[in-house]
């Protein structure tokens, strides 16, 4: 990850929201099609002065739906808990990798069978900036 970006809070325009499943087949015609408005920051981000942005890059996060160019949203003020998703810095490295506790150990595995997880040991610096809370992924 190589593009971090802090959160500035500024007011954001609502955009319409059609409050309906949307149908991957045939749609129902008797759907009540009622518009509301959406917020993506009210959706999308729970506490704003504790959230930041990264752009994933590489592969070793794809089991997780994170792929290269995604855009992570991250939340310092939540815990990083075993299955999390955090970003981290080990050994001066940035990493994103899902947390987790095996017997007495912590790790951060990659979603990816490609790669090895990187287990933490004594004397290693490790300092977890946050946990992963959502993925902006773009289709085009």
């Amino acid at each position: 990850m190589t593009m971090l970006h802090q959160l500035v809070a500024e007011k954001s325009t609502p955009v319409r929201f059609y409050d309906i499943g949307v149908s991957a087949g045939f749609p129902s015609p008797a759907d009540d099609y009622k518009e509301k408005k959406l917020d993506l920051n009210d959706l999308l981000i729970r506490q704003p002065e504790a959230t930041f942005f990264a752009k994933a890059s590489g592969d070793s996060m794809t089991g997780a739906g994170i792929f290269d160019g995604d855009l992570l949203i991250v939340d310092r003020s939540i815990t990083a808990t075993d299955g999390k998703i955090v970003i981290a810095v080990v050994n001066g490295e940035l990493t994103v990798k899902r947390f987790k506790i095996v017997g007495r150990t912590a790790q951060l595995h990659p979603e990816n069978p490609k790669y090895s997880p990187i287990t933490l040991c004594e004397g290693d610096n490790v300092n977890v900036w946050g946990v992963v809370t959502n993925v902006i992924h773009s289709m085009g």
